[in-house]
This record gives structure tokens, sequence and C-alpha cells, in this order.
């Protein structure tokens, strides 16, 4: 396993992670779920990822049931929770969503809770609240750094503006800032790490937890055919996700790049994640898998990065043809 630094903090984050998102208490079982978080650390992966909103708060409780059964040094792993949708679901009330004070807080004793730790490694405000002041957000998030639960916190999805307003602020009244950002990023959605916060890499620094390396699986090249029953595509009420990926466009690109993987003798899903963890602005990959077998898979993309030469990396630019142009200074 290769470990990177996030962003400019000292803290090492395997390069490939698991998470919980769709699959814990959707897809898998706890049984299945201690098997592949077991896979997962023995193959050297220190960080899993959560949220209060993953089944509602039933995602953190199965992670936290595994974690508590696994008896793992504490030290020898990393755990997140982000806050911002609540995970009452419909029972929502004023103050349970968002980024105010109020929520973050109670929110992370939630997730303290429910993941059965001491304290998260990360914590993310897992989107921008238009309605809070982002100082607002920044003193919460440092004040929960200083009581001990949290040691970094970042944020997911926001705009690079946003960001920057977050850094000055923190600079401003000398407080900690954020720390990384999980914004979605595969072959298809690379708008935000190679365009937009390229910046941010250069003056701040910002380590990145992306996920969606897949693309909600269609990279993996299951669903060059069809949709597969039990698949992610075919779950009742994930078909927002379906509408989004399955294009006729998208596919035939797929195929073409599942071409290109037979011709290197390594699988679909492996060279779209090698594909993402060559990219050194990446700190981490979230994996979903739900398989023994797929996760096995997913972790030989760390052998496929050496395989991704120049003349590789030209033919998928050629094959995605969505390479973003990066402004001129």
């Amino acid at each position: 396993m290769e470990y990177r630094r996030l962003g400019r903090s000292g803290l090492q984050v395997s390069v490939l992670s698991f998470g919980s998102w769709v699959s814990f208490s959707k897809q898998i079982n706890d049984k299945a779920a201690d098997e592949l978080m077991g896979i997962a650390y023995d193959n050297g992966i220190n960080f899993f990822d959560n949220a209060e909103v993953y089944a509602l708060g039933e995602s953190e409780k199965m992670m936290g049931r595994v974690l508590k059964k696994k008896k793992w040094d504490r030290t020898s792993y990393t755990v997140s929770s982000k806050a911002f949708w609540g995970w009452r679901g419909s029972d929502n009330k004023p103050n349970q969503t968002g980024c105010s004070r109020k929520h973050l807080i109670e929110a992370c004793n939630e997730a303290l809770l429910r993941l059965q730790v001491d304290y998260l490694d990360m914590f993310f405000c897992h989107r921008p609240d238009k309605n809070t002041p982002i100082e607002e957000t920044v003193w919460a998030m440092n004040n929960l750094i200083q009581q001990g639960k949290v040691l970094y916190w970042g944020t997911s999805e926001w705009s690079a503006v946003e960001i920057m307003e977050a850094h000055r602020i923190a600079e401003k009244l000398r407080l900690i800032g954020p720390t990384m950002e999980q914004p979605q990023y595969n072959m298809f959605e690379r708008e935000k790490i190679d365009k937009d916060y390229v910046d941010i890499f250069r003056n701040v620094g910002m380590g990145t937890t992306i996920w969606s390396p897949l693309a909600a699986g269609l990279l993996s090249g299951k669903y060059n055919d069809g949709i597969p029953k039990g698949s992610r595509f075919a779950l009742e009420g994930f078909d927002w996700l379906k509408d989004r990926w399955i294009m006729d466009e998208k596919v035939k690109k797929v195929k073409k790049l599942s071409e290109l993987s037979a011709k290197l003798g390594v699988s679909t899903a492996a060279l779209s994640i090698a594909w993402c963890i060559k990219n050194p602005n990446v700190s981490t990959a979230i994996l979903g898998a739900t398989k023994k077998q797929q996760l096995n898979d997913n972790l030989k993309a760390l052998d496929v990065v050496a395989k991704l030469t120049p003349e590789v990396m030209e033919k998928i630019e050629g094959i995605m043809k969505n390479k973003p142009v990066l402004p001129e200074y």
C-alpha cells in the first residue's frame, strides 16, 4: 500500500480507502461489512469513510459495530464522518441540518456515539451551507478540534471560492482552516480537481479524499451490456444515479476503455481507479465495493499505475475527450 500526506498536514492516508455510501445497511449486512473492512485493513487501507446521512445513521452504526468487534489499534486507522443533511430524513427539524455551530457540534457528538469512537480523525462539511456564515462554520470546526473530538476538518463539494474564503477567515482569526476536500473525481467528472482547485493545491495545499472513482460502477464496465440485477443502478431510490450516468455516449467510451484495459491485461475498474490515483493531487480514492472479489480487483489498481505510461494516458484522453482547459497565467 502507498501512503500519502493529507494535503500539507502530517496525517498519512492510504492511497486507497474504503467507504460505506449506498452499500452499508442497504446492500450489505454486518457479516459482509466485517469481511470487507477486514480485507481492506489487511491490505494496508487505513481510512474508512462515513457520514451521518448514509442510510440515515445506520451506516455509521454498522461500521461502529465492526470496529468494536475488530478491536484494531485505534492509532492504526482513521475514520471520518460528514455533516450537513442530518440523519432524520423527512423528520429533520430546524437546526438538524446545515453547517451551523449547533448542528456541526451535535452531529459530531452523534457520530462519535454511532461509530463508537472517542474522536473523528476527519470531519467534513458535507456540502456548503448558503444560510450559515463560513466564519461560524470555521469557528465550530476549530472548537471541535480544540475539544479533541476532531483531528482534521474539511469540506465536500465546496467551490474553490468557498474553500479559499474558509482559509482567509481562518488565517485572519488565527483558527485552524480546512485540511481536505472530498470531491467526486473520475474519468467523467474531473473539472474540480483538474481545473477549479489547481490554485488551491498550489497556494495553500489541500488533501483530497475523492469519491466515486468508478462513477457509481459505470467505469467498471459492468454496465456495458445493461443493468445487472442487484447493482447500484438497480437499487430503489437511486434512479438519479442511473439517469446521470447511463447515457449511450458514456457507455460507448467505457467500452473503448474496456478494450484498452484488456490489451493491458487489467480490469476496466482497476484501470479507472489507477487513473485517479496517478494524479498526485489525489490523497486517497474511496472504494465502495460490496463483494470480496470486487474489492480484491479494485486493490489491483495499485499495480496498474505503473502501466499508465504517457502513451497510455494519451490513449485514455483520446477516448474521453474531456480534459479541462486550464486558464493561462
